[in-house]
């Protein structure tokens, strides 16, 4: 049974990609992320817009690569490309909140599989309300906070490239090399993407 609470506070934004990038980029490895936000801050990091700049997004920024291995991290600063990036921070992501880990493997993966590929913005509710009987925080969210997560989760989706701009449930291509990554530490989170394993990746 999973026990991880919870966490709905990705209500701003997306994936944050050149956040995330200049985030990562100063954090030195075995550091408390801790300090390496309270360093972006210090040194105003210059590819930080204002809206990212606040210590609650950096914190959040930060709750989501410290998902990211030591070595996934150097690949997402050093050699992936723009695609592999953003599969990288929806990989973060879903292992940052459980509602979207949850919403990735029911219904973003179980669609593709059933060749539903059309996703309506109902199906966040649906999922929300069944998880919502079972847990007091899900069930307090107010109707604006429920509708700005949908918002968000729905834009991450589109910038990670496992939905199209309407909304329709795409084909993830990921380099063998971050397939393999992602294999040597859980292959199960390949079913986070909407796509076949590359054969002998």
């Amino acid at each position: 049974m999973n026990t991880q609470p919870y966490k709905m506070s990705f209500s701003t934004g997306g994936l944050f990609l050149n956040e995330s990038i200049a985030v990562a980029s100063l954090h030195a490895q075995g550091e408390v992320w801790k300090c390496t936000i309270d360093r972006a801050l210090s040194e105003g990091t210059t590819s930080l817009p204002k809206s990212a700049s606040n210590r609650r997004t950096l914190r959040e920024i930060s709750n989501r690569l410290s998902t990211l291995a030591a070595v996934e991290l150097e690949f997402f600063i050093e050699d992936a490309d723009r695609i592999d990036q953003m599969a990288l921070l929806w990989l973060a992501t879903c292992r940052a909140y459980r509602f979207v880990r949850e919403y990735a493997i029911e219904v973003l993966r179980e669609r593709y599989l059933s060749y539903r590929l059309d996703l309506p913005l109902e199906t966040f509710d649906i999922l929300l309300d069944s998880k919502a009987e079972l847990d007091d925080d899900l069930s307090s969210l107010s109707p604006s906070t429920r509708l700005k997560l949908r918002q968000v989760m729905f834009r991450m989706m589109r910038e990670a490239g496992v939905i199209t701009k309407d909304n329709r449930i795409q084909t993830t291509i990921l380099s063998k090399r971050l397939i393999n990554l992602i294999e040597q530490k859980d292959p199960g989170e390949l079913a986070f993407f909407p796509s076949v394993p590359v054969e002998g990746a």
